[in-house]
């Protein structure tokens, strides 16, 4: 998998422009820092897809998948209507993490502006999974909904554990987690998609958009 650099605009929402663009300073040190890091990012990705269950009610909800049972009330109404869900995780590796310990050392700036530009890339990374797994799917007659993951809402971030352990992600794409439930490298993400027949559903929610 290659990087593909992430909009601009993302990398100013994360770096606190929302409705505004940076001064001319700040764009040369986002560029700068681009031409920099991107070319050293490293995506791996893994995914598996599971059986779904509803188990419980919406006074008690919860789901069966991947031999675990989540009690979440949220994520209950997300993936209402699908059949079954995919567990992916996925992560730019391990430099974004290295450039900004250094510039933390150095120049405090530059560590805010790696933080940003990396948490834009993965995410674009994650987009990127979320168009192809939409496109596979729906030649096969299903969507998907959005991705959703641990810490989100009442969904558990504990589940964590059970994501980098059901997919491997030590040995399939060098994703580990601490005792605090920080992943290393931090620069990653793991999250639940629904999917359910296209038919099944009034309207299509094959948005790539992470809720959190």
């Amino acid at each position: 998998m290659t990087s593909e650099t992430p909009d601009k605009k993302e990398i100013y929402r994360y770096l606190g422009y929302r409705n505004e663009l940076p001064d001319e300073r700040v764009v040369r040190k986002v560029d700068a820092a681009v031409e920099k890091l991107m070319p050293r990012l490293r995506p791996k990705s893994v995914y598996l897809e599971f059986p779904l269950e509803f188990c419980g009610n919406e006074e008690s909800p919860a789901l069966s998948f991947a031999g675990l049972t989540v009690q979440s009330n949220a994520l209950w109404k997300h993936l209402s209507g699908c059949t079954s869900v995919i567990l992916f995780a996925l992560t730019v590796g391990p430099e974004p993490d290295r450039l900004i310990r250094r510039s933390e050392v150095d120049r405090i700036s530059d560590a805010v502006i790696y933080q940003a530009v990396s948490a834009a890339a993965v995410e674009s990374e994650a987009d990127r999974l979320n168009e192809e797994l939409i496109r596979s799917y729906g030649e096969r007659g299903f969507s998907l909904k959005t991705r959703f993951s641990p810490g989100y809402g009442d969904f558990d971030l504990a589940f964590q554990k059970d994501f980098i352990r059901i997919l491997n992600t030590p040995k399939a794409i060098g994703l580990t987690l601490t005792e605090g439930l920080l992943m290393i490298p931090s620069k990653s993400i793991t999250a639940v998609i629904g999917v359910y027949r296209k038919e099944s559903m009034n309207g299509s929610e094959t948005s790539n958009e992470n809720p959190t």
